[in-house]
């Protein structure tokens, strides 16, 4: 395999997932992995612990790296793409390739502003640290085949790759970007219910969790459609029914519904 230096540009939750699980399965040596943040405790905390090179600044890493993740929040985007070019030949990022978690860049903005670069879009959410992340990578990349193969080598390290047409990745933010805090949303609300009812709240908050890892795996596994499955549990009279119920009676569906689609209009206004 080809040994490639890897920058993170940007070390917030989202990279911290990537990076701690591709050293950890040895996917990627630390000694390979240089990181720049604006916070200086937060690049001292992740090359103590983790062992990865820190940049003096973005600059930096972008010269002496082949790939650049680009992971900071979109405010900061900007200011990050700015900052990168300054040590290299004047709009010429020949030899580099630049892989963006960032919500809303897409891949047209990406090409523009890193001439020269191989850029792929990649939309994660953070299951990634357990190495159950979705990873939406859009289909109008420019990385080479042999580039991507690497690339979605690593990827699958933390969960599982898609590949999406670039109108798509709205959609995608708002499912599975977003997904995982209506997941936990859920988990709340569910393990409220069990302590309502007289269990722990460390036990309620376990059994809650566990259920819709279950429910999860079920769905990818099985080869049935989640109705299917709904309606193996619903026994006729049974207390499962009266919970669907109740779910319907409070707009379960449409809520869940509107918050998909609330977070991808939040996208489409992030995109540029």
């Amino acid at each position: 395999m080809v040994r490639r230096k890897v920058g993170f540009v940007g070390l917030g939750n989202m990279a911290q997932a990537l990076l701690r699980r591709w050293i950890a399965s040895g996917a990627l040596p630390a000694k390979d992995v240089y990181g720049y943040d604006p916070d200086e405790s937060l690049c001292g905390s992740l090359r103590d612990s983790l062992g990865i090179n820190v940049a003096g600044d973005n600059s930096e890493l972008a010269l002496i790296c082949d790939v650049i993740v680009l992971a900071v929040k979109p405010r900061y985007v900007e200011d990050a793409l700015a900052q990168l070019g300054l040590r290299l030949p004047v709009g010429d990022y020949s030899g580099k390739a630049v892989l963006s978690v960032v919500t809303g860049l897409t891949t047209a903005a990406l090409k523009e502003r890193l001439h020269g670069a191989e850029v792929a879009r990649v939309m994660p959410n953070t299951p990634a640290l357990v190495g159950e992340g979705v990873f939406a990578v859009s289909r109008q990349h420019t990385f080479s085949e042999e580039l991507m193969e690497w690339a979605t080598g690593l990827l699958e390290r933390c969960g599982r790759v898609f590949f999406v047409d670039e109108g798509d990745m709205e959609a995608v933010t708002g499912l599975s970007g977003s997904g995982p805090a209506y997941g936990f949303v859920f988990i709340e609300a569910m393990a409220d219910a069990g302590v309502r009812l007289g269990l722990s709240r460390a036990t309620a908050y376990r059994m809650a969790a566990q259920t819709l890892a279950g429910a999860g795996r079920m769905a990818l596994e099985s080869g049935q459609i989640p109705a299917a499955m709904k309606d193996a549990v619903c026994s006729p009279g049974g207390t499962t029914i009266e919970g669907v119920c109740a779910l319907e009676r409070g707009g379960f569906r449409a809520s869940v519904i509107d918050a998909v689609c609330a977070s991808a209009a939040k996208a489409a206004v992030l995109r540029g």
